[in-house]
């Protein structure tokens, strides 16, 4: 696709492919290790995706193994599953490594259905569903807490139900293993008078599974400017997802990151302002929303477009044609951009990539009509940068300071040991990843509206060096306080030196969000490069 500012895009699709996982998800379910695992019970795949290669390698490797969640409503309980995309039988994929634990992951698009399905089929809200006084939604939290008398936690999905013409809401409890509306648990929920989000509808834009990863470049009059992998979210790494995920990025020929991405998001609301809600939030990253986006499709969630897609940000509603990532021309910048869910949550990943070397990572935040996102309560989002500028090593961190933190003494300075170290815009401060063999840099410099730190939003900046296993902190969605906290702390050894090494950048921004900002606000900071 070209413009009249001479930039090329070229997406190439990355195996797997959809029909591939495809022919697996079809019959993992009888796999004779599965079935055994198994027997009788009641069981839904959650979900299955490429896992990436783990070898830390300069280009991309593709994926050659899978990774799984089925859930067993019956002994509620998890199976993770990991096996070979390679063998010979692409529907009985070879050996299966198989572990059961207890856990609750979020529910899938289709799982929800499900559960709306039931409470579609109940005799008390049966009715006023397909009459149209109630709209179903997504609630947060997903699930209701639920245990049997001996400990055993029973999934039980949320279902938010939105009265037409009264202000408040409910949010029933599906008993998803007998499938039955559990009606002593209901909450009733006080909306408030104002009404500052879309509603969600119910006619939501066409799947398109939960594989996808392109090849990208971008070239300029005939010169290759930027090489990545993108990831769309359904099939981004981590506990929870990372929204629009990059790998391996280059720029004219030489590496700046390995992996960027956003691994953790929470939220934490005003204590004593919203009654039923929170109190705080682990956010999931890996589940799409419709947006409008028009053009081309190049790989499944995948499009090229050759106009900007719009985004619930931009347009004010809860609808699309799209769910992944769109890619378009704006100006000098290659445009990323997808939206996500998480309850009635809706989150905008993008990045933009412009000619000149600079990466802008964004993320933006909205929700549906329900009775919370209108009350004041804080975001806070944590971006991976994985640095590899000029190659993963010696790279250095350093931190700028104006003025400067002695009297007299440089404004730059090297960061020896892992550190977390906080926003300072009265010091102009920022930071850069120098490879000190060959001068090059890349400079982070915080976005002018990203927030500061408190004691929720526990950091701003953290500096550690790499490690293979440190993808997130290994949190799942929570509402307890003390785990929805980003646990980033956990991962930093202060006696670990940080000198000519392979570095990794955390970076965290915050934002509070109320009635005054329903509509929404994008944060994020600048990646700039020096000596290139």
């Amino acid at each position: 696709m070209t413009t009249d500012l001479d930039l090329e895009i070229q997406a190439e699709p990355v195996p797997p492919y959809e029909e591939d996982i495809a022919r697996i998800r079809e019959g993992l379910l009888q796999h004779p290790s599965i079935a055994k695992a198994l027997g009788s019970a009641r069981a839904r795949l959650l979900s299955l995706v490429p896992e990436p290669d783990p070898r830390r390698t300069e280009k991309p490797l593709p994926s050659d193994r899978f990774t799984a969640q089925i859930y067993d409503y019956d002994a509620e309980r998890v199976l993770a599953v990991t096996g070979d995309l390679r063998a010979a039988d692409p529907d009985l994929p070879g050996e299966l490594s198989i572990t059961a634990y207890a856990a609750q992951p979020h529910p899938t698009t289709d799982e929800f259905a499900e559960a709306v399905a039931v409470v579609r089929e109940d005799a008390q809200l049966g009715d006023q569903i397909r009459s149209g006084l109630v709209t179903p939604f997504r609630p947060m939290p997903p699930l209701v807490a639920h245990e049997d008398l001996d400990g055993r936690t029973r999934r039980t999905l949320g279902v938010g139900l939105l009265r037409t013409h009264e202000e408040h809401v409910q949010v029933v409890a599906v008993l998803m293993s007998e499938r039955r509306v559990l009606h002593d648990l209901t909450q009733r929920l006080p909306h408030g008078a104002a009404r500052c989000e879309p509603t969600a509808p119910d006619d939501r834009c066409a799947a398109t599974g939960s594989v996808g990863q392109v090849n990208l470049t971008v070239s300029q009059g005939g010169q290759t400017l930027w090489q990545l992998q993108v990831v769309r979210p359904a099939a981004s790494s981590g506990t929870n997802g990372s929204g629009v995920e990059l790998r391996h990025v280059r720029y004219r020929g030489r590496t700046v990151l390995y992996r960027a991405h956003v691994p953790i998001l929470n939220v934490e609301y005003t204590p004593g302002t919203a009654a039923g809600c929170g109190p705080t939030y682990r956010d999931w990253q890996n589940s799409e929303a419709c947006f409008q986006a028009n053009g081309q499709n190049v790989a499944p969630g995948f499009r090229l477009c050759p106009s900007p897609a719009r985004t619930i940000l931009d347009t004010g509603s809860d609808s699309g044609n799209f769910r992944g990532v769109a890619i378009y021309l704006l100006g000098q910048e290659v445009v990323l951009v997808s939206e996500l869910m998480a309850g009635w949550y809706r989150y905008v990943s993008q990045w933009r990539l412009h000619a000149n070397g600079t990466i802008r990572p964004r993320f933006g935040f909205a929700g549906v009509n329900n009775p919370c996102t209108c009350r004041e309560h804080r975001h806070h989002v944590y971006w991976r940068f994985d640095f590899d500028v000029g190659g993963a090593a010696p790279n250095t961190v350093e931190e700028f300071n104006d003025p400067p933190l002695n009297p007299g003494g440089n404004n730059w300075h090297t960061k020896i040991w892992e550190i977390r170290r906080p926003r300072d815009p009265a010091r102009h401060r920022r930071w850069r990843v120098r490879n000190t063999a060959g001068g090059q840099a890349y400079h982070l410099t915080p976005g002018a509206t990203d927030g500061t730190q408190d004691a929720f939003g526990v950091g701003d900046l953290w500096a550690l060096r790499y490690r293979a296993s440190e993808l997130d902190d290994g949190q799942h969605f929570t509402t307890d306080p003390q785990l929805s906290r980003a646990r980033l702390d956990t991962l930093r050894t202060p006696a670990e030196s940080l000198l000519n090494t392979d570095v990794v950048l955390w970076y965290a921004a915050h934002f509070t969000h109320d009635a005054a900002h329903s509509h929404g606000h994008i944060l994020g900071p600048d990646l700039t490069p020096e000596n290139w």
